[in-house]
């Protein structure tokens, strides 16, 4: 335990985030400071460059802004990793136990989310006004589409837009927000996974909700009250005035302001370098609530959702109660602590509960309103997931015996990155710089290194061609990485079909995991039939 909390007090004042270090290594373990500081250190930590640029080193590093996404550093005592599947010898459930049928391709990792079928149990986003966001969406788009999964286009996407257009306060038209549903809609089959539009408070004061399904005939609208990342409302960042203005205009709170002569002269000087564009926070109430998800049907969604963050336990269940009574489709949790834009980075590591913890309390909630009687949306965990194991034992560890409470697992950092690196490297590929390792082992061709093309090609004939490098990414990691390897696990727990794995393919490894899940330790796992086993 010493050495975690060394480790979590050193990012104090120095952190990658924001580009900050100290000059020294073994740091005061409770300030994060080096032991001696001197005037002459050449070197910015927290509260350096905090002397320079103040509130701008609350967000991660400006360099990166546009190009990159951000998450906490923070070790919270608590992840996946503690604990550990369950594999079995014997049997097999949804299959036939025959050698020759229980393959670990036949697994069906099909999931359906607020009644949404899905080819695995994803969902993407969500993605909204941020840089990242924008300059990524065709591949984040089409490959989301080609992996049959949901995609989330996040707040504030036609606030943002310069070419949107308004008529007495509410948005009449939107080149960006129309560009991205169509954009996920050109390869989607129709059957697996749909486009969701997300709304805060400024989007639905705007009517981007009427906007997305009247004029877009977007099926699923999403509600949004906060985010793991933060709880304080959505912002981004721009080192454009006109923007500044153009967002102020369109009724959001920019800081410092882009109207005040001071603020001007201090932008064109070099001063200032950046505005902040901030949405307001939602103060949700429970007969609003209900009435809206009303109304919102009323205008056509045929599904409505709600996005909420890791709020303190009384407001998880709060929401449970409201969304049961207000019968969404479906409530993504999104735990503790990272994003896809500009979060604060001291909220992203010391505010809001963790996943798992989150987790647990929402399958209590859950499990309380269904042993009264009262309706359950479908659930989706958000907050650090990257891979297959995280998002077998999520969704193993809500089945207490008639079925997965949660359906599927949000991911947006990590479906980014993916985006990214094949954006990348197809780039470097181009210029024939590509890192000499990766050359000589996958090829200078992306046609080569890119291992699920012949089956794109196949599927797709003549349509390949208007498939973009980053999409195949994200296709290659979400459905040939996480969907085999998904695969791999369930028929390793001698289950072939995703709604059979439940609790009892789990243990705990330490007694904090036992304790907050329920999930039991490994050493008290099964003890009481060995003597059965041996001696019947």
């Amino acid at each position: 335990m010493t050495e975690r909390v060394t480790r979590n007090s050193a990012y104090l004042n120095a952190q990658s985030t924001t580009g900050t270090r100290t000059r020294v290594k073994d740091v005061s373990p409770t300030s994060g400071m080096c032991p001696i500081c001197v005037k002459e250190c050449p070197f910015l930590c927290e509260v350096g460059l905090s002397a320079f640029r103040g509130r701008e080193v609350l967000y991660p590093d400006q360099a990166h802004y546009g190009a990159s996404t951000a998450a906490a550093l923070k070790d919270y005592g608590l992840d996946w990793s503690h604990f550990t599947i369950l594999s079995k010898l014997r049997g097999a459930e949804g299959v036939e136990a025959d050698p020759d049928v229980a393959f670990f391709e036949n697994v069906n990792t099909e999931s359906e989310f607020g009644g949404i079928p899905i080819k695995l149990p994803i969902v993407t986003g969500a993605f909204g006004s941020t840089a990242v966001a924008r300059t990524n969406w065709d591949g984040l788009a089409i490959g989301a589409a080609l992996a049959g999964v949901m995609l989330v286009v996040g707040e504030n996407v036609c606030g943002v837009d310069p070419e949107a257009r308004y008529s007495k306060g509410k948005v009449t038209y939107s080149r960006d927000l129309e560009y991205r549903v169509s954009k996920y809609r050109e390869f989607w089959d129709g059957k697996y996974g749909d486009i969701a539009v997300q709304t805060n408070v400024e989007d639905q004061r705007s009517g981007v909700d009427v906007y997305a399904i009247s004029k877009l005939e977007v099926n699923v609208i999403e509600r949004k009250w906060g985010q793991g990342a933060k709880a304080i409302g959505g912002e981004i960042r721009t080192t454009s005035l006109e923007k500044a203005l153009m967002y102020k205009k369109r009724g959001y709170i920019v800081i410092p302001d882009p109207e005040s002569p001071v603020v001007r002269r201090a932008f064109e000087s070099g001063v200032i370098k950046s505005f902040e564009r901030h949405s307001r926070v939602g103060m949700p109430n429970r007969r609003d609530f209900v009435e809206d998800v009303e109304w919102l049907r009323e205008q056509g969604a045929k599904k409505v959702g709600l996005k909420t963050g890791s709020y303190r336990p009384a407001d998880v269940a709060w929401t449970m109660r409201v969304a049961s009574e207000a019968k969404v489709d479906y409530v993504i949790f999104d735990g503790a602590g990272g994003g896809t834009g500009m979060s604060p980075v001291p909220m992203m590591n010391e505010m809001g509960t963790p996943t798992v913890y989150l987790e647990a309390q929402v399958l209590r909630c859950a499990r309380i309103l269904k042993e009264n009687g009262c309706f359950v949306p479908d659930i989706s965990m958000a907050g650090g997931f990257i891979n297959e194991t995280q998002i077998f034992k999520s969704i193993a560890m809500s089945n207490f015996g008639d079925g997965p409470l949660v359906k599927a697992i949000t991911m947006a950092r990590a479906p980014l990155t993916a985006v990214m690196k094949a954006a990348y490297f197809t780039e470097l590929a181009g210029k024939n710089k590509l890192p000499r390792d990766f050359a000589q082992q996958y090829g200078t061709d992306p046609y080569q290194f890119f291992v699920t093309i012949p089956r794109l090609k196949e599927e797709y004939g003549e349509r390949f061609d208007r498939i973009p490098f980053p999409a195949i990414g994200l296709y290659t990691y979400l459905s040939d990485r996480i969907g085999v390897g998904l695969q791999q696990l369930m028929a390793g727990v001698r289950k072939w079909k995703l709604h059979l794995i439940s609790r009892e393919d789990l243990a705990s490894l330490n007694e904090r995991a036992a304790a907050v899940t329920g999930i039991p330790p490994l050493e008290r796992i099964e003890t009481e039939v060995l003597e059965r086993i041996l001696l019947e």
